[in-house]
């Protein structure tokens, strides 16, 4: 008797099978996040004995099997963009035969970047634009917006994946986009397009072409409410690289962060600013982060961070005002927040600020992301200087990791931070003392004031 089709409720965060429904994920506890889906029941799989005949298997190659040392390698490898920022997040342009997820929230810029590298690659490659939400002439009304109009773009509007892989074969681009993969639709999984199952096999489909026929694949993918790219956890290993974009819509500025990249660093950031012509590229990430920056202010200080392999100057804001409930709220934009309950206990224990019956908020100004220790000296003393109401020189920078017992310790490139400093006129930089051992005063212009403890800190930085 055969088998018939059933249901299965299938968790759209992390991919969790049950077969009954759940109001909560029991793997990854997230709520109303299940959603029906009909699977049907796979095909019977050779037995080990025949896998181990000595009849190959329909479809088997042996030249699949080769030396390392015969693989070739001295072919080009990788595309350029003509967008250095995106090649920097890339890790030196589009490596052929890759599978490139870009995610990020509605409206941030996805679409607008890749249709922006069009006219770039158009010169030398062919490229496959294929639309599951927007028809040609839409399409074609935002390259004219933007400036494309190389004759090597293709155009198709389409959502089943077995044509798009047909038009793959039969135009054989250099470069395809998939915007977004959300819209696609396999005619033999019995479910809704973007749903689990569809996503996830779309996605192996697409990864099968890109190897096969060493064919550069864009994949633009939806976010969910947390910011995640929606579907499970599966979909990002599927692929070769995960590009985020990160930003507030209604902020110009926007950071293009690579969270996964089999061909490059995870820690290389881009930073553009959307125009009315796109999206430009800053070259200059710190002035930017940098501008409008108030004066003779209390509660702000300019952090260095490195992001990947340079440094930028952010500037970090802090406000301590008295609490009008019966237990202080603490808030943070950009910086993590168990973090910040750290430093202020930090504080209060070892230098004797006392944040108890004070809200404390803190805000990385720019809508930047501080993942590194070295951001919280700045943050100590941004703090401090709203609790005392007094204003941090504006020539001063300040980078550091601060211990549990208060101690001020090393972290690593203390000299590409310093130069940056410098480069950007601040005249004085409170620094680790420990990260004062490879660093000479007398080679440079700023001032270098090595600290021990985050008890000393503030006297060198105060008005």
């Amino acid at each position: 008797m055969a088998k018939t089709a059933k249901t299965v409720y299938v968790c759209s965060n992390c991919g969790y099978e049950s077969p009954k429904w759940y109001g909560r994920c029991p793997e990854c506890g997230e709520w109303n996040t299940f959603s029906e889906e009909l699977r049907q029941p796979a095909a019977k799989a050779p037995s080990v004995s025949a896998a181990l005949g000595a009849v190959a298997p329909a479809g088997y190659n042996p030249d699949e099997v080769m030396r390392l040392k015969d693989v070739d390698s001295n072919r080009e490898v990788r595309y350029y963009t003509g967008i250095s920022e995106l090649d920097r997040v890339l890790g030196g342009g589009i490596v052929r035969g890759s599978l490139v997820l870009l995610g990020g929230d509605p409206g941030i810029g996805k679409s607008t970047l890749l249709l922006q590298i069009c006219e770039y690659l158009g010169e030398k490659k062919k490229i496959l634009y294929v639309s599951g939400e927007e028809s040609r002439s839409q399409v074609k009304l935002r390259a004219k917006r933007l400036g494309v109009e190389t004759d090597n773009l293709l155009l198709a509007s389409m959502t089943d994946i077995e044509n798009v892989v047909h038009t793959i074969v039969q135009t054989k681009p250099d470069i395809v986009m998939v915007d977004s993969i959300q819209t696609m639709n396999f005619a033999s999984v019995n479910s809704s397009s973007g749903s689990v199952s569809q996503v996830r096999e779309c996605t192996q489909i697409l990864a099968r072409v890109a190897k096969n026929e060493e064919i550069a694949i864009f994949l633009v993918g939806h976010v969910n409410k947390d910011g995640a790219i929606a579907g499970p956890k599966v979909l990002e290993h599927i692929v070769d690289a995960v590009l985020y974009f990160e930003g507030e819509r209604h902020l110009s500025y926007r950071i293009l962060r690579a969270v996964k990249n089999r061909y490059g660093s995870t820690n290389e950031i881009g930073v553009f600013e959307m125009t009315g012509t796109g999206l430009t590229q800053v070259k200059n990430p710190s002035m930017m982060l940098l501008s409008g920056r108030p004066s003779n202010v209390s509660g702000t200080c300019v952090a260095c961070v490195i992001e990947g392999s340079r440094p930028i100057m952010v500037e970090v804001q802090a406000l301590a005002s008295k609490t009008s409930f019966g237990v202080p709220r603490r808030m943070s934009t950009g910086f993590d927040y168990n973090r910040t309950a750290l430093l202020i206990a930090v504080l209060e224990k070892r230098a004797g600020y006392f944040f108890g019956n004070l809200d404390t908020y803190i805000n990385v100004v720019g809508g930047l992301r501080l993942d590194e220790p070295a951001a919280d000296l700045p943050i100590s003393l941004a703090l401090i200087s709203s609790l005392l109401d007094k204003p941090i020189d504006d020539h001063v920078i300040a980078f550091g990791e601060v211990g549990l017992a208060g101690e001020i310790r090393a972290i690593a490139n203390a000299e590409m931070r310093v130069n940056e400093a410098q480069r950007l006129g601040f005249q004085k930089c409170l620094l680790p003392k420990a990260s004062m051992k490879n660093l000479r005063q007398e080679q440079y212009e700023i001032e270098l004031i090595g600290l021990r403890s985050v008890a000393e800190a503030f006297q060198y930085v105060s008005r």
